[in-house]
């Protein structure tokens, strides 16, 4: 697996003060791992949002951090954004060892053309974007292909456990859990009109006796 290149500073300024960093198009990075001393890094922004979208959360990075003449290995755990514009606020780093394995989520895609599809009424429901899987850094996959070329007819599905993965790769998650499944259209808006009348029907019991006769036309004063 090709290591995707980042290069980072130690940092000095800490807390809130870290926001003159990123007015000045830097942003704050935490690297931390398994037995080694976590340090507060910074990288030029823009370099950074680069790797994100390359590297994603499985992508191995080969770290070079100020002097140090060996580069670190690390994945991506997690970042945040303001949600006003989108600027990165920070970026956590996981440093891995390449003996070592990891665990982390990678994300589920769909491939493969199902044939309940060709019916209208169907449609395909995945009820997970992203699987925990554990195996060693060399051999995280990319992502978690599902083929859904099986699924011919409504209640049909697949399962973790039936996902085939390389070797020495392992999903974490309980084997009897849906990944996918096809579904009908029209139950499910069906199943909606129903909730959608209830509260009415509802309404209408709740009206008391008075609440009934008040609805009654009153006789005018001739009757």
């Amino acid at each position: 697996m090709d290591k995707i290149e980042l290069k980072a500073t130690n940092r000095d300024i800490l807390g809130k003060k870290v926001r003159h960093l990123r007015r000045q198009g830097v942003t704050p990075i935490h690297l931390f791992g398994h037995g080694i001393k976590s340090l507060a890094l910074q990288c030029d922004a823009r370099e950074l949002e680069q790797v994100l979208s390359q590297a994603g959360h499985t992508g191995l990075i080969s770290l070079k951090v100020d002097h140090e003449k060996k580069a670190r290995t690390a994945v991506i755990r997690e970042y945040g954004r303001d949600w006003r514009n989108k600027q990165l606020i920070h970026v956590d780093l996981y440093q891995v060892r390449m003996g070592e394995k990891i665990r982390l989520e990678v994300p589920v895609v769909a491939i493969g053309e199902a044939p309940a599809l060709k019916v209208k009424e169907n449609m395909l429901a995945q009820e997970f974007d992203t699987l925990h899987v554990e195996c060693l850094p060399g051999k995280i996959p990319d992502t978690i292909e599902v083929d859904i070329s099986p699924l011919t007819e409504p209640g049909d599905a697949i399962r973790i456990k039936d996902i085939v993965l390389d070797e020495g790769v392992a999903v974490l998650n309980e084997p009897e859990l849906v990944i996918v499944k096809i579904s009908r259209r029209h139950v499910e808006k069906m199943e909606e009109e129903v909730v959608e009348a209830v509260p009415e029907a509802e309404e209408e019991a709740a009206e008391g006796p008075e609440e009934a006769e008040s609805d009654k036309e009153k006789p005018s004063e001739g009757e």
